[in-house]
């Protein structure tokens, strides 16, 4: 089932009929935004996209946060796959003002979640803290200022980039992949080749942002 895999794929099949015969790959530069749009016209293929690029960085960022007190037959897993679902069912109504949205979202919507089972086994809400947590290694300013740029200026920024530079870009910002992730899934050769394209990528958006 799509909302169990653990980490990004980078292949797809059956792809929806209004698109060409298309792969991970070929979406992996698009804003999260276009496939939140497309996604809500009802083509599969971004649906499972949008699924894949958000679900494993707020599984990383949830886990922990249910008290084991109320922990049962739920754990982190389930309690994220049903924020999803309920996110999901609600996609007609999320507005996204900013690149990180989508995660804020959902990152919402698993608190809730939290609260709601903290309530059903009788206790005490507990406070949940609404912060994000890189998978492996920090999050430079640079990323936290391009994940609060509002999307249309992103966006547009993000089209003036070369195809390298935007798959990089939405990789890291976006995906919220690992410098490790970044090295396996583009064939990299070390975690500083892949740094430095990652931060030659993340300037060369900002740069474009600055002077739109």
């Amino acid at each position: 089932m799509l909302l169990n895999a653990p980490e990004p794929t980078m292949t797809r099949s059956n792809p929806a009929p209004d698109r060409p015969k298309a792969d991970a790959t070929l979406l992996s530069d698009e804003p999260t935004i276009e496939l939140v749009i497309s996604a809500r016209a009802g083509d599969r293929l971004a649906l499972e996209a949008l699924l894949e690029r958000c679900l494993p960085p707020v599984k990383r960022w949830a886990h922990g946060r249910l008290p084991a007190h109320a922990r049962g037959a739920l754990d982190t897993g389930d309690l994220v796959q049903e924020a999803a679902i309920h996110v999901l069912a609600r996609l007609d109504k999320f507005e996204p003002r900013h690149v990180g949205a989508m995660q804020a979202y959902l990152q919402t919507s698993v608190v809730n979640r939290i609260r709601d089972e903290i309530r059903r086994v009788g206790r005490r809400p507990e406070t949940v803290e609404l912060t994000t947590e890189p998978a492996s290694d920090a999050t430079s300013p640079l990323e936290v200022a391009i994940r609060g740029e509002a999307y249309e200026r992103y966006r547009s920024a993000l089209t003036k980039l070369r195809p390298r530079d935007r798959q990089m870009v939405v990789a890291r910002v976006e995906m919220q992949w690992s410098v490790d992730q970044i090295v396996q899934r583009f064939r990299m050769t070390s975690l500083d080749a892949a740094r430095v394209a990652v931060s030659r990528a993340l300037k060369r958006l900002n740069a474009v942002i600055k002077i739109q």
